[in-house]
């Protein structure tokens, strides 16, 4: 069970997906920095200062004791999800872009791979040459 245990977190595909997943996580690190410190900023600046992510309806207020919360606040923070929703809008489009980029490079590599290869005669073709070269004997 080990030995094939030991096969299977070895092979070339888990660890390319461990690298994958890594990287993943580091890209979407970096797309909430540009949310957070670029995009939303300006936002904000558009709308007059505004902070998304304090933008929320308050179901309940909280309930204090002097400087003691009793009841916390709930509340539907929706500027959050406004946020989240716009990471996740840059990651889909980066991702697609890549995509398209990398099936774009593997296309043009096939494209030059058939143009290096003649393409091999089909069945009529060399039946037809056959019969040309009896023809001439």
């Amino acid at each position: 069970m080990f030995k094939e245990f030991k096969e299977f977190a070895f092979k070339g595909n888990v660890v390319d997906m461990a690298v994958g997943v890594i990287i993943g996580g580091a890209f979407g690190t970096i797309v909430n920095s540009l949310v957070n410190d670029l995009i939303m900023p300006i936002f904000g600046h558009l709308t007059a200062g505004m902070d998304f992510k304090s933008l929320k309806f308050v179901l309940s207020e909280a309930v204090m004791d002097g400087t003691t919360v009793v009841k916390p606040e709930a509340a539907i923070c929706y500027g959050n999800f406004i946020q989240n929703v716009i990471n996740f809008l840059i990651i889909a489009i980066s991702m697609f872009c890549a995509i398209k980029v990398v099936t774009k490079a593997f296309k043009k590599k096939e494209v030059e791979e058939e143009i290096a290869e003649p393409a091999a005669p089909t069945t009529d073709e060399l039946l037809t040459e056959i019969r040309d070269i009896l023809k001439d004997k």
